[in-house]
Protein backbone atom coordinates (compact mmCIF):
# COMPACT_ATOMS: atom_id res chain seq x y z
CA UNK A 1 0.00 0.00 0.00
CA UNK A 2 1.54 3.54 -0.96
CA UNK A 3 0.70 6.78 1.54
CA UNK A 4 0.16 10.05 -1.30
CA UNK A 5 4.02 10.95 -0.02
CA UNK A 6 5.54 7.49 -1.54
CA UNK A 7 3.46 8.22 -4.35
CA UNK A 8 5.08 11.65 -5.10
CA UNK A 9 8.65 10.06 -4.20
CA UNK A 10 8.09 7.54 -6.68
CA UNK A 11 6.75 9.67 -9.25
CA UNK A 12 9.58 12.09 -8.67
CA UNK A 13 12.28 8.70 -9.04
CA UNK A 14 10.53 7.82 -12.25
CA UNK A 15 9.11 4.85 -10.64
CA UNK A 16 5.84 5.49 -11.52
CA UNK A 17 4.31 7.22 -14.23
CA UNK A 18 0.93 5.54 -14.35
CA UNK A 19 -2.08 5.96 -12.04
CA UNK A 20 -5.30 3.29 -11.98
CA UNK A 21 -8.40 5.29 -11.04
CA UNK A 22 -11.17 2.92 -11.12
CA UNK A 23 -14.86 2.24 -9.75
CA UNK A 24 -17.02 -1.08 -9.03
CA UNK A 25 -19.64 -1.74 -11.52
CA UNK A 26 -22.78 -2.91 -11.32
CA UNK A 27 -21.25 -6.57 -12.59
CA UNK A 28 -18.37 -6.23 -10.03
CA UNK A 29 -15.65 -4.84 -13.02
CA UNK A 30 -13.41 -2.42 -12.52
CA UNK A 31 -13.84 0.38 -14.83
CA UNK A 32 -11.87 3.87 -14.93
CA UNK A 33 -9.24 5.37 -16.29
CA UNK A 34 -5.42 5.30 -16.56
CA UNK A 35 -3.64 8.92 -15.89
CA UNK A 36 -0.27 10.20 -16.23
CA UNK A 37 0.95 10.19 -12.49
CA UNK A 38 1.73 13.88 -12.51
CA UNK A 39 -1.88 14.72 -13.63
CA UNK A 40 -3.13 12.42 -10.74
CA UNK A 41 -0.99 14.30 -7.97
CA UNK A 42 -1.53 17.90 -9.61
CA UNK A 43 -5.40 17.49 -10.49
CA UNK A 44 -7.56 14.23 -9.25
CA UNK A 45 -5.90 14.29 -6.10
CA UNK A 46 -7.13 17.98 -5.15
CA UNK A 47 -9.83 18.23 -7.48
CA UNK A 48 -11.14 14.42 -7.97
CA UNK A 49 -12.33 13.28 -11.40
CA UNK A 50 -15.50 12.78 -13.74
CA UNK A 51 -16.42 9.13 -15.78
CA UNK A 52 -19.93 8.70 -17.53
CA UNK A 53 -22.63 7.84 -15.30
CA UNK A 54 -23.69 5.13 -17.99
CA UNK A 55 -20.66 2.67 -15.85
CA UNK A 56 -23.71 1.86 -13.62
CA UNK A 57 -26.48 1.59 -16.49
CA UNK A 58 -25.21 -0.78 -18.85
CA UNK A 59 -25.35 -4.38 -19.31
CA UNK A 60 -22.47 -7.09 -19.34
CA UNK A 61 -21.54 -6.07 -23.49
CA UNK A 62 -21.59 -2.49 -22.14
CA UNK A 63 -24.43 -1.67 -24.34
CA UNK A 64 -26.95 1.56 -23.41
CA UNK A 65 -29.69 -0.02 -22.19
CA UNK A 66 -32.92 1.22 -21.09
CA UNK A 67 -35.33 1.09 -18.22
CA UNK A 68 -32.70 3.05 -15.54
CA UNK A 69 -33.53 6.28 -13.79
CA UNK A 70 -29.85 7.05 -12.82
CA UNK A 71 -28.48 7.38 -16.58
CA UNK A 72 -29.96 6.78 -19.86
CA UNK A 73 -30.57 8.97 -23.07
CA UNK A 74 -33.16 11.32 -21.78
CA UNK A 75 -30.68 12.32 -18.74
CA UNK A 76 -28.09 13.01 -21.17
CA UNK A 77 -25.61 10.22 -19.92
CA UNK A 78 -23.97 12.69 -18.22
CA UNK A 79 -21.15 12.53 -15.43
CA UNK A 80 -20.44 11.35 -12.11
CA UNK A 81 -17.46 12.52 -9.98
CA UNK A 82 -14.62 9.97 -9.08
CA UNK A 83 -13.31 10.83 -5.94
CA UNK A 84 -10.50 8.60 -5.16
CA UNK A 85 -10.49 6.63 -1.83
CA UNK A 86 -6.55 7.27 -0.99
CA UNK A 87 -6.54 4.68 1.48
CA UNK A 88 -7.00 1.97 -1.21
CA UNK A 89 -3.63 3.47 -3.26
CA UNK A 90 -1.26 0.65 -4.10
CA UNK A 91 1.31 -0.39 -6.45
CA UNK A 92 -0.21 -2.19 -9.88
CA UNK A 93 2.84 -4.95 -9.75
CA UNK A 94 1.60 -6.55 -13.05
CA UNK A 95 1.41 -3.33 -15.02
CA UNK A 96 4.44 -1.38 -14.96
CA UNK A 97 5.34 1.71 -13.16
CA UNK A 98 1.25 1.70 -12.34
CA UNK A 99 0.12 2.43 -9.36
CA UNK A 100 -3.74 2.23 -8.45
CA UNK A 101 -6.36 3.80 -6.21
CA UNK A 102 -10.48 2.85 -6.13
CA UNK A 103 -12.95 5.58 -5.91
CA UNK A 104 -15.95 6.18 -4.70
CA UNK A 105 -18.91 7.71 -6.78
CA UNK A 106 -20.90 10.88 -5.91
CA UNK A 107 -22.86 13.09 -7.70
CA UNK A 108 -21.45 16.85 -8.23
CA UNK A 109 -23.01 17.56 -4.95
CA UNK A 110 -21.25 15.65 -3.15
CA UNK A 111 -23.94 12.94 -2.40
CA UNK A 112 -22.99 8.91 -2.70
CA UNK A 113 -24.56 7.18 -5.90
CA UNK A 114 -27.13 5.01 -4.26
CA UNK A 115 -27.01 1.96 -6.39
CA UNK A 116 -23.17 2.35 -6.75
CA UNK A 117 -21.86 -0.96 -5.42
CA UNK A 118 -19.31 0.43 -3.15
CA UNK A 119 -21.21 3.31 -2.25
CA UNK A 120 -24.30 0.62 -1.01
CA UNK A 121 -22.10 -1.43 1.00
CA UNK A 122 -20.92 1.89 2.60
CA UNK A 123 -24.32 2.68 3.82
CA UNK A 124 -24.37 -0.65 5.35
CA UNK A 125 -21.40 -0.46 7.30
CA UNK A 126 -22.57 2.80 8.12
CA UNK A 127 -25.86 1.05 9.89
CA UNK A 128 -23.70 -1.18 11.57
CA UNK A 129 -21.76 1.42 13.03
CA UNK A 130 -25.01 3.64 14.19
CA UNK A 131 -25.08 -0.04 16.44
CA UNK A 132 -21.33 0.05 17.78
CA UNK A 133 -20.17 -3.33 15.25
CA UNK A 134 -17.91 -3.68 12.86
CA UNK A 135 -17.86 -6.18 10.11
CA UNK A 136 -15.22 -8.32 9.08
CA UNK A 137 -15.25 -10.41 5.99
CA UNK A 138 -12.95 -12.81 3.75
CA UNK A 139 -14.00 -14.35 -0.09
CA UNK A 140 -13.03 -17.72 -0.96
CA UNK A 141 -12.69 -17.49 -5.01
CA UNK A 142 -12.33 -20.17 -7.55
CA UNK A 143 -11.87 -19.97 -10.93
CA UNK A 144 -11.09 -22.22 -14.24
CA UNK A 145 -7.90 -22.01 -16.21
CA UNK A 146 -7.01 -22.85 -19.96
CA UNK A 147 -4.04 -23.16 -21.73
CA UNK A 148 -5.46 -20.69 -24.68
CA UNK A 149 -5.33 -17.01 -24.75
CA UNK A 150 -8.48 -15.15 -24.36
CA UNK A 151 -8.90 -14.23 -28.16
CA UNK A 152 -8.07 -17.85 -29.03
CA UNK A 153 -11.24 -18.41 -26.47
CA UNK A 154 -13.10 -15.94 -28.28
CA UNK A 155 -12.55 -17.25 -31.93
CA UNK A 156 -13.42 -20.64 -30.63
CA UNK A 157 -16.69 -19.12 -29.30
CA UNK A 158 -15.19 -20.92 -25.63
CA UNK A 159 -15.67 -23.83 -27.01
CA UNK A 160 -12.97 -26.87 -27.22
CA UNK A 161 -10.33 -25.15 -25.03
CA UNK A 162 -7.76 -27.06 -23.45
CA UNK A 163 -7.80 -26.32 -19.35
CA UNK A 164 -4.45 -26.37 -17.42
CA UNK A 165 -5.78 -29.91 -15.68
CA UNK A 166 -7.00 -32.79 -17.35
CA UNK A 167 -8.64 -34.18 -13.89
CA UNK A 168 -9.58 -33.48 -10.56
CA UNK A 169 -6.70 -31.53 -8.97
CA UNK A 170 -8.72 -31.19 -5.50
CA UNK A 171 -5.54 -30.70 -2.89
CA UNK A 172 -2.89 -32.70 -5.20
CA UNK A 173 0.01 -31.25 -4.53
CA UNK A 174 1.79 -32.83 -8.07
CA UNK A 175 -1.65 -31.02 -10.19
CA UNK A 176 -1.24 -27.58 -8.90
CA UNK A 177 2.64 -27.80 -9.41
CA UNK A 178 1.65 -28.13 -12.97
CA UNK A 179 0.23 -24.46 -13.52
CA UNK A 180 2.05 -23.20 -10.22
CA UNK A 181 4.15 -20.48 -12.04
CA UNK A 182 0.77 -18.88 -13.19
CA UNK A 183 -0.38 -19.59 -9.37
CA UNK A 184 2.84 -17.93 -7.61
CA UNK A 185 2.81 -15.03 -10.22
CA UNK A 186 -0.85 -14.43 -8.96
CA UNK A 187 0.17 -14.62 -5.34
CA UNK A 188 2.99 -12.87 -5.85
CA UNK A 189 1.79 -9.82 -8.00
CA UNK A 190 -1.60 -9.93 -4.81
CA UNK A 191 0.77 -9.59 -2.01
CA UNK A 192 2.59 -6.47 -3.89
CA UNK A 193 -0.33 -4.62 -4.76
CA UNK A 194 -1.05 -4.75 -0.61
CA UNK A 195 -3.16 -8.23 -0.55
CA UNK A 196 -2.57 -10.85 2.32
CA UNK A 197 -2.44 -13.76 0.44
CA UNK A 198 -2.60 -17.20 2.69
CA UNK A 199 -2.56 -20.07 0.38
CA UNK A 200 -3.64 -21.58 -2.76
CA UNK A 201 -5.42 -25.15 -3.70
CA UNK A 202 -6.53 -26.79 -6.39
CA UNK A 203 -10.52 -27.77 -7.34
CA UNK A 204 -12.07 -30.57 -8.16
CA UNK A 205 -12.91 -29.24 -12.36
CA UNK A 206 -9.85 -30.23 -14.11
CA UNK A 207 -7.92 -26.54 -14.11
CA UNK A 208 -9.47 -25.43 -11.03
CA UNK A 209 -7.90 -23.49 -8.73
CA UNK A 210 -8.98 -21.20 -5.81
CA UNK A 211 -6.45 -18.40 -4.05
CA UNK A 212 -7.36 -17.79 -0.68
CA UNK A 213 -6.66 -14.67 0.75
CA UNK A 214 -6.71 -13.51 4.50
CA UNK A 215 -10.20 -11.35 5.65
CA UNK A 216 -10.35 -7.84 6.74
CA UNK A 217 -13.43 -5.36 7.60
CA UNK A 218 -15.88 -5.80 4.69
CA UNK A 219 -15.07 -2.63 2.69
CA UNK A 220 -11.25 -3.67 2.54
CA UNK A 221 -12.13 -7.42 1.29
CA UNK A 222 -14.52 -6.17 -1.38
CA UNK A 223 -11.69 -3.85 -2.58
CA UNK A 224 -9.10 -6.63 -2.88
CA UNK A 225 -11.96 -9.11 -4.41
CA UNK A 226 -12.16 -6.67 -7.25
CA UNK A 227 -8.69 -6.14 -7.85
CA UNK A 228 -7.55 -9.87 -7.48
CA UNK A 229 -10.20 -10.17 -9.76
CA UNK A 230 -8.70 -8.00 -12.32
CA UNK A 231 -5.28 -9.20 -11.90
CA UNK A 232 -5.66 -12.61 -11.69
CA UNK A 233 -6.96 -11.96 -15.66
CA UNK A 234 -4.32 -9.76 -16.52
CA UNK A 235 -1.68 -11.71 -15.06
CA UNK A 236 -3.35 -14.95 -17.09
CA UNK A 237 -3.06 -13.13 -20.07
CA UNK A 238 0.61 -12.44 -19.91
CA UNK A 239 1.54 -15.65 -19.74
CA UNK A 240 -0.76 -16.40 -22.63
CA UNK A 241 -3.64 -18.34 -20.76
CA UNK A 242 -6.97 -18.00 -19.31
CA UNK A 243 -8.88 -18.05 -16.62
CA UNK A 244 -12.80 -17.51 -16.02
CA UNK A 245 -15.08 -17.00 -12.74
CA UNK A 246 -17.87 -17.65 -14.52
CA UNK A 247 -20.17 -19.66 -11.91
CA UNK A 248 -20.94 -22.40 -14.08
CA UNK A 249 -18.50 -22.76 -17.50
CA UNK A 250 -19.67 -26.58 -17.91
CA UNK A 251 -21.68 -29.69 -16.30
CA UNK A 252 -19.32 -30.27 -13.95
CA UNK A 253 -18.60 -28.19 -10.33
CA UNK A 254 -19.33 -24.30 -10.72
CA UNK A 255 -16.66 -21.99 -9.19
CA UNK A 256 -18.14 -20.72 -6.00
CA UNK A 257 -17.48 -17.67 -3.97
CA UNK A 258 -17.78 -18.34 0.12
CA UNK A 259 -18.80 -15.63 1.94
CA UNK A 260 -17.57 -15.44 5.42
CA UNK A 261 -18.80 -13.15 7.76
CA UNK A 262 -18.32 -11.92 11.41
CA UNK A 263 -18.82 -8.93 13.55
CA UNK A 264 -17.07 -6.94 15.92
CA UNK A 265 -17.73 -4.55 18.57
CA UNK A 266 -16.54 -0.71 17.70
CA UNK A 267 -15.58 0.35 21.10
CA UNK A 268 -12.79 -2.41 22.16
CA UNK A 269 -12.83 -4.58 18.91
CA UNK A 270 -14.38 -7.49 20.91
CA UNK A 271 -16.31 -10.56 19.38
CA UNK A 272 -19.81 -9.86 19.89
CA UNK A 273 -20.75 -13.63 17.91
CA UNK A 274 -19.22 -15.83 20.17
CA UNK A 275 -21.13 -16.50 23.92
CA UNK A 276 -21.97 -18.98 26.52
CA UNK A 277 -25.57 -19.74 24.48
CA UNK A 278 -25.38 -23.06 22.57
CA UNK A 279 -23.40 -23.91 20.06
CA UNK A 280 -20.96 -20.91 21.66
CA UNK A 281 -23.33 -18.48 20.30
CA UNK A 282 -24.32 -15.12 21.32
CA UNK A 283 -27.69 -13.41 21.21
CA UNK A 284 -26.53 -11.52 18.57
CA UNK A 285 -25.20 -14.33 16.81
CA UNK A 286 -28.67 -16.11 16.73
CA UNK A 287 -30.37 -13.30 15.86
CA UNK A 288 -27.89 -12.78 12.94
CA UNK A 289 -27.76 -15.92 11.88
CA UNK A 290 -31.85 -16.21 11.82
CA UNK A 291 -31.56 -13.01 9.57
CA UNK A 292 -29.73 -14.74 7.12
CA UNK A 293 -31.98 -17.60 6.79
CA UNK A 294 -34.86 -15.46 6.89
CA UNK A 295 -34.09 -13.21 4.04
CA UNK A 296 -31.56 -16.31 2.04
CA UNK A 297 -34.72 -15.89 -0.95
CA UNK A 298 -35.52 -12.87 -1.29
CA UNK A 299 -31.87 -11.43 -1.10
CA UNK A 300 -30.57 -14.54 -3.36
CA UNK A 301 -30.67 -11.98 -6.22
CA UNK A 302 -27.48 -10.04 -4.63
CA UNK A 303 -25.41 -13.61 -4.11
CA UNK A 304 -26.43 -14.60 -7.88
CA UNK A 305 -26.83 -11.80 -10.24
CA UNK A 306 -26.53 -13.67 -13.50
CA UNK A 307 -28.70 -16.28 -15.55
CA UNK A 308 -25.45 -18.71 -15.02
CA UNK A 309 -25.66 -17.80 -11.76
CA UNK A 310 -28.22 -20.73 -11.24
CA UNK A 311 -26.47 -23.51 -12.73
CA UNK A 312 -24.29 -24.54 -9.67
CA UNK A 313 -27.51 -25.21 -7.55
CA UNK A 314 -27.16 -28.79 -8.35
CA UNK A 315 -27.63 -31.68 -5.81
CA UNK A 316 -24.44 -33.28 -4.24
CA UNK A 317 -22.81 -30.18 -6.10
CA UNK A 318 -21.13 -28.68 -2.94
CA UNK A 319 -23.28 -26.32 -4.09
CA UNK A 320 -26.31 -25.12 -1.72
CA UNK A 321 -29.93 -25.70 -2.82
CA UNK A 322 -31.50 -25.11 0.47
CA UNK A 323 -32.09 -22.78 3.12
CA UNK A 324 -30.66 -24.04 6.07
CA UNK A 325 -27.74 -24.22 8.75
CA UNK A 326 -25.42 -26.22 10.09
CA UNK A 327 -22.15 -26.33 11.87
CA UNK A 328 -19.56 -27.11 9.14
CA UNK A 329 -21.95 -29.03 7.15
CA UNK A 330 -21.04 -27.84 3.41
CA UNK A 331 -24.67 -29.17 1.83
CA UNK A 332 -26.27 -26.17 3.83
CA UNK A 333 -26.45 -22.68 2.76
CA UNK A 334 -25.51 -21.23 5.92
CA UNK A 335 -22.49 -22.63 7.52
CA UNK A 336 -20.98 -21.91 10.71
CA UNK A 337 -17.49 -22.35 11.40
CA UNK A 338 -14.87 -21.40 13.38
CA UNK A 339 -15.39 -20.70 17.57
CA UNK A 340 -14.35 -17.69 19.72
CA UNK A 341 -13.17 -14.86 17.56
CA UNK A 342 -13.33 -16.91 14.71
CA UNK A 343 -16.52 -17.79 14.39
CA UNK A 344 -18.23 -16.84 11.72
CA UNK A 345 -21.02 -17.01 9.30
CA UNK A 346 -19.82 -18.58 5.35
CA UNK A 347 -23.03 -17.87 2.97
CA UNK A 348 -22.37 -20.59 0.14
CA UNK A 349 -24.73 -19.18 -1.91
CA UNK A 350 -22.51 -16.94 -4.14
CA UNK A 351 -20.95 -18.08 -6.86
CA UNK A 352 -17.49 -16.74 -9.06
CA UNK A 353 -19.36 -14.32 -11.07
CA UNK A 354 -20.81 -12.48 -7.65
CA UNK A 355 -20.30 -8.65 -7.11
CA UNK A 356 -19.13 -8.94 -3.22
CA UNK A 357 -19.69 -5.41 -2.46
CA UNK A 358 -23.91 -6.10 -3.20
CA UNK A 359 -23.41 -9.47 -1.80
CA UNK A 360 -21.96 -8.38 1.63
CA UNK A 361 -24.66 -5.63 2.19
CA UNK A 362 -26.98 -8.17 1.58
CA UNK A 363 -26.02 -10.15 4.25
CA UNK A 364 -25.07 -7.26 6.14
CA UNK A 365 -28.77 -5.94 5.96
CA UNK A 366 -29.93 -9.46 6.56
CA UNK A 367 -28.42 -9.87 9.73
CA UNK A 368 -29.12 -6.81 11.00
CA UNK A 369 -32.86 -7.46 10.15
CA UNK A 370 -32.24 -10.24 12.34
CA UNK A 371 -31.19 -8.30 15.17
CA UNK A 372 -33.26 -5.93 15.16
CA UNK A 373 -36.32 -7.94 15.45
CA UNK A 374 -34.19 -10.34 17.43
CA UNK A 375 -36.10 -13.15 15.42
CA UNK A 376 -35.35 -16.45 17.31
CA UNK A 377 -33.02 -19.10 15.56
CA UNK A 378 -34.35 -22.40 14.01
CA UNK A 379 -32.45 -25.83 15.11
CA UNK A 380 -29.20 -26.62 13.33
CA UNK A 381 -29.47 -28.88 10.55
CA UNK A 382 -27.88 -32.64 10.67
CA UNK A 383 -27.60 -34.30 7.62
CA UNK A 384 -27.46 -33.96 4.25
CA UNK A 385 -29.61 -30.87 3.10
CA UNK A 386 -29.67 -31.49 -0.23
CA UNK A 387 -32.47 -34.32 0.25
CA UNK A 388 -34.20 -31.76 2.92
CA UNK A 389 -37.64 -31.10 2.30
CA UNK A 390 -37.76 -27.35 3.58
CA UNK A 391 -36.93 -23.83 1.46
CA UNK A 392 -35.03 -23.86 -1.18
CA UNK A 393 -32.45 -21.42 -3.12
CA UNK A 394 -34.25 -19.74 -5.86
CA UNK A 395 -33.42 -22.10 -9.03
CA UNK A 396 -33.95 -19.24 -11.76
CA UNK A 397 -33.15 -15.55 -12.20
CA UNK A 398 -36.67 -14.55 -12.47
CA UNK A 399 -37.59 -15.91 -9.49
CA UNK A 400 -34.59 -14.72 -7.52
CA UNK A 401 -35.96 -10.48 -8.58
CA UNK A 402 -39.41 -11.68 -8.31
CA UNK A 403 -38.94 -12.27 -4.56
CA UNK A 404 -35.99 -9.23 -4.58
CA UNK A 405 -39.08 -7.20 -5.83
CA UNK A 406 -41.33 -8.21 -3.05
CA UNK A 407 -38.80 -8.04 -0.41
CA UNK A 408 -39.60 -5.31 2.38
CA UNK A 409 -36.10 -5.78 3.80
CA UNK A 410 -34.63 -4.63 0.38
CA UNK A 411 -36.79 -1.67 -0.10
CA UNK A 412 -36.04 -0.77 3.56
CA UNK A 413 -32.51 -1.09 4.16
CA UNK A 414 -31.28 -0.47 0.17
CA UNK A 415 -34.31 2.34 -1.09
CA UNK A 416 -36.62 1.43 -3.69
CA UNK A 417 -34.62 3.58 -6.60
CA UNK A 418 -31.78 0.62 -5.54
CA UNK A 419 -33.88 -2.08 -5.92
CA UNK A 420 -35.67 -0.61 -9.31
CA UNK A 421 -32.12 -0.16 -10.33
CA UNK A 422 -30.62 -3.89 -9.71
CA UNK A 423 -34.04 -5.30 -10.61
CA UNK A 424 -33.81 -3.62 -14.17
CA UNK A 425 -30.24 -5.20 -14.16
CA UNK A 426 -31.77 -8.50 -13.87
CA UNK A 427 -34.76 -8.06 -16.39
CA UNK A 428 -32.09 -7.36 -19.20
CA UNK A 429 -30.40 -10.13 -18.55
CA UNK A 430 -33.66 -12.45 -18.34
CA UNK A 431 -34.70 -10.71 -22.01
CA UNK A 432 -31.03 -10.69 -23.28
CA UNK A 433 -30.61 -14.65 -22.59
CA UNK A 434 -34.47 -15.56 -24.02
CA UNK A 435 -33.61 -13.63 -27.33
CA UNK A 436 -30.52 -15.81 -27.25
CA UNK A 437 -30.79 -19.08 -29.63
CA UNK A 438 -27.62 -21.36 -28.01
CA UNK A 439 -25.54 -23.78 -29.14
CA UNK A 440 -27.67 -26.38 -26.92
CA UNK A 441 -30.76 -25.05 -29.27
CA UNK A 442 -28.76 -25.71 -32.62
CA UNK A 443 -27.69 -29.36 -31.73
CA UNK A 444 -31.10 -30.92 -30.67
CA UNK A 445 -32.85 -29.14 -33.05
CA UNK A 446 -30.98 -28.16 -36.55
CA UNK A 447 -31.83 -31.94 -37.65
CA UNK A 448 -33.58 -33.79 -35.61
CA UNK A 449 -36.35 -31.91 -35.02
Amino acid sequence: MLTLDRLRALVAEGAVDTVEVSLTDMQGRLQGKRMSAEYFLDVVVPQETEACSYLLAVDVDMNTVAGYELSSWETGYGDFVLKPDLSTLRMIPWQPGTAGVLADVLWESGEPVPASPRQLLRRQLDRLAERGLVAYAGTELEFIVFNDTYEQAWERNYDGLTSANQYNVDYSMLGTARIEPLLRAIRNGMTGAGLYVESAKGECNPGQHEIAFRYADALTTCDNHSIYKTGAKNIAAQQGRSLTFMAKYDEREGNSCHIHLSLRSAADDAAVLAGDGEHGFSKVMEHFLAGQLAHARDLTLLYAPNINSYKRYARGSFAPTTVAWGRDNRTCSMRVVGHGRGLRVENRVPGGDVNPYLAVAGMIAAGLDGIDRELPLEPEFHGNAYGADRAQVPGNLRDAADLFAASDLAKSAFGEDVVAHYLNAARIEINAFEAAVTDWERRRGFERL
